[in-house]
C-alpha cells in the first residue's frame, strides 16, 4: 500500500543534494539532509509506542526542525497537531485532551509546566527549541536515518487543525492526505511554481498558510524555501534579491510600504507576491503596484479547506476580490437562512465542495452535520458576493452581520466607505447592543502614521454615501485594531470592550 503524500511530495527528494531550505546567512540544508531527519524523527515517534493513526501536538518556535517533524509524521502515518505558540497551557490542556494526543513536543521553557498539568495523562513530553536543540533531536541523533513508510490511504488524516474558537470551543479540523495533496497539485498549476522557483518564506509553521500551502507546493515542484524564523523586514530585504515567490499576509506588505528599500529594482527577481489569511486593502493593492510594478495575487481558503479560489496568474488580478474558483472548487452563494443559491450579485453566504474540502470536526459529529450538507457542500461562516464578472468578493463573517432594527447590515460595505476618507489607515466596523434596535453599527478607526482624521468630516460622508441604517452610530479612533497571529481582525475583542457603549447611560 502507498503513502500518496509522502510519496508525492517528499519520495522524490530522497538522495539529491539541491537546496531545500536556505537561510539568511547564506548556508543551506540540502533535500537529502532534510529528509534523513524526517526519518530519524520517524524513528523517535513510533519508538514511544505511536502507531497510523495516533495524535502528536507540537508547539514549537518554527526552525528547520520544526518542518521536518510534520514530514516525519506523514511518513510515519501519525496525525500531525500544529498548535500556535500564543497558546496558553489552559488552551493546550484542552488540545491535548479533546485530541487524545500521546505526544507533546513543546519549548524546553514550558516542559516544567506541561510536565505538571500532565501528570495524571498518558502523555509524553518532549522538547524542541527555536534553535533546533531538545531532547527530541537528541534522541533523532542516534536513530537510523531510513525509516519505512507507513502504508495510509488518501482518506487516512494527516493533520487536525485546531480553530480559533472565538464563539466557543476550539473545533478540530481533520485534513487527510487527499486534501492537501490536491490542494497543493492545485495551487502548483494555478500559481506556476517550477523548480526554479526560491520562495521567500516568513509565515508561521503552525497554520495552513505557512505549513501546508508553502512547503507542499515546493515540495512538490522540487523548489527551494528561502527560511526565516519570522517576520523581519530588514530580513525580508536582504533576502528577497534571491527570491522568486513570496507568500504573506496583509501585515507583510504593509510593513514593506512603510520601507523606502521597497522599489521596482529591489522585486525585480520576484515573479509572484500572494497574499492570504486575511483580507489586503484595495489601497495596499494599489501602492504596492504603482511602487514595484506588481500586482498582489490574493486568495481565498480557511482551515477546513485550504485553498478555494484565487485571483488569476494571467489576467487581472483584481483589488478587493479573491478571484475564482480554483479548479475541482464548486462554489455557490446561498441564503442563510434557507440554504437556496441566490442570484449572480447578491450577498450570502459562501459554500464550497471540492477534494480540499475537510473530512469533517474531530469529535463533533453535531458541528460537522451543521456546516457539511450531505451532498458535500461545506457552510464556511463567510459571507460574498459574485461580481458581474465572476470574482468573488468576501463581505465578512456570518457571525459578523449585523441585525439592526430589523435590517441586515453588512461590515465590509461601511468598511470600504471609512477606509477611503482622508487620514484613515483602516477601519473595523461591527454591531454592538443597543436598547431600541436590539444592535447598532460601530466604527472603530485606526489613523494613517501622522494623521488626525476628523470624525465628523468622516461621519458626515458615510452619511452620503449609506442608506441612514447602515450608517455608523458613532465613531471611535484606537491606535490599532486587534489581530490574531495571521493578520486577521479579532472583532469579537472589539465587540466585548464597546458592548456597553449604548446602554451605559
Amino acid at each position: 500500500m502507498s503513502n500518496p503524500l509522502y510519496d508525492r511530495l517528499f519520495r522524490p527528494h530522497e538522495g539529491k543534494t539541491t537546496p531545500f531550505l536556505r537561510f539568511l546567512d547564506g548556508s543551506e540544508m540540502p533535500y537529502q539532509d532534510f529528509l534523513s531527519l524526517v526519518s530519524r524523527l520517524a524513528h523517535v515517534l513510533t519508538e514511544k509506542g505511536l502507531v497510523p493513526g495516533d495524535r502528536v501536538a507540537v508547539q514549537v518556535h518554527k526552525s528547520p526542525q520544526a518542518l521536518a517533524l510534520y514530514g516525519a509524521a506523514v511518513k510515519a502515518g501519525l496525525v500531525f497537531l500544529p498548535l500556535n505558540t500564543a497558546y496558553t497551557a489552559h488552551e493546550i490542556t484542552y488540545f491535548v485532551e479533546d485530541s487524545g494526543a500521546q505526544i507533546l513536543i513543546c519549548d524546553s521553557g514550558n516542559m516544567e509546566t506541561y510536565q505538571s498539568l500532565f501528570a495524571d495523562h498518558d502523555i509524553e513530553i518532549l522538547s524542541l527549541n527555536a534553535d533546533g536543540s531538545g531532547t527530541v533531536i537528541d534522541q533523532a541523533l542516534m536513530m537510523k536515518a531510513d525509516f519505512q513508510t507507513a502504508p495510509r490511504e488518501k482518506d487516512d488524516l494527516v493533520a487536525i487543525l485546531y480553530t480559533s474558537g472565538t464563539t466557543g470551543r476550539s473545533k478540530g479540523a481533520m485534513l487527510t492526505q487527499n486534501n492537501l495533496l490536491s490542494n497543493a497539485l492545485s495551487l502548483v498549476d494555478a500559481w506556476r511554481f517550477s523548480e526554479e522557483d526560491i520562495l521567500l518564506h516568513a509565515l508561521p509553521i503552525f497554520h495552513t498558510h505557512g505549513l501546508f500551502v508553502a512547503t507542499n507546493i515546493i515540495l512538490a515542484t522540487s523548489g527551494s524555501i528561502l527560511f526565516l524564523p519570522k517576520f523581519d523586514l530588514d530580513a525580508i530585504m536582504t533576502l528577497m534579491p534571491r527570491a522568486t515567490a513570496m507568500m504573506g499576509v496583509p501585515t507583510f506588505y504593509t510593513r514593506m510600504l512603510e520601507d523606502q528599500r521597497l522599489t521596482r529594482e529591489m522585486t525585480a527577481h520576484i515573479r509572484l507576491f500572494i497574499s492570504g489569511s486575511a483580507p489586503l486593502l484595495a489601497e495596499s493593492h494599489k501602492q504596492f503596484l504603482a511602487r514595484t510594478g506588481h500586482a498582489i495575487l490574493e486568495r481565498y481558503g480557511m482551515t477546513e479547506t485550504n485553498m478555494n479560489t484565487s485571483n488569476p496568474y494571467d489576467g487581472e488580478r483584481r483589488p478587493g476580490t479573491v478571484g475564482f474558483p480554483l479548479p475541482g472548487v464548486e462554489l455557490n452563494i446561498t441564503d442563510p437562512e434557507h440554504g437556496t443559491i441566490l442570484p449572480q450579485g447578491e450577498v450570502g453566504q459562501i459554500e464550497l465542495r471540492g477534494p480540499n474540502v475537510f473530512k469533517g470536526y474531530w469529535q463533533m459529529p453535531e458541528k460537522t452535520a451543521a456546516e457539511l450538507r450531505p451532498d458535500g457542500f461545506f457552510i464556511t461562516g463567510d459571507l460574498g458576493r459574485l461580481d458581474a464578472d465572476g470574482y468573488l468578493h468576501i463581505v465578512g463573517r456570518n457571525k459578523d452581520l449585523i441585525i439592526s432594527g430589523g435590517y441586515n447590515i453588512y461590515p465590509k460595505e461601511i468598511e470600504l466607505i471609512l477606509d477611503d476618507q482622508p487620514g484613515v489607515l483602516e477601519s473595523a466596523v461591527l454591531g454592538v447592543p443597543h436598547p431600541d434596535l436590539g444592535e447598532t453599527v460601530l466604527g472603530v478607526i485606526v489613523a494613517a502614521p501622522g494623521q488626525n482624521p476628523n470624525l465628523d468630516h468622516i461621519a458626515a460622508a458615510a452619511g452620503s454615501a449609506l442608506a441612514r441604517f447602515k450608517q455608523p452610530r458613532k465613531l471611535i479612533l484606537i491606535d490599532a485594531l486587534p489581530r490574531n497571529t495571521m493578520g486577521k481582525v479579532q472583532k469579537n475583542i472589539l465587540r466585548e470592550h464597546f458592548k456597553d457603549i449604548f446602554l451605559d447611560g
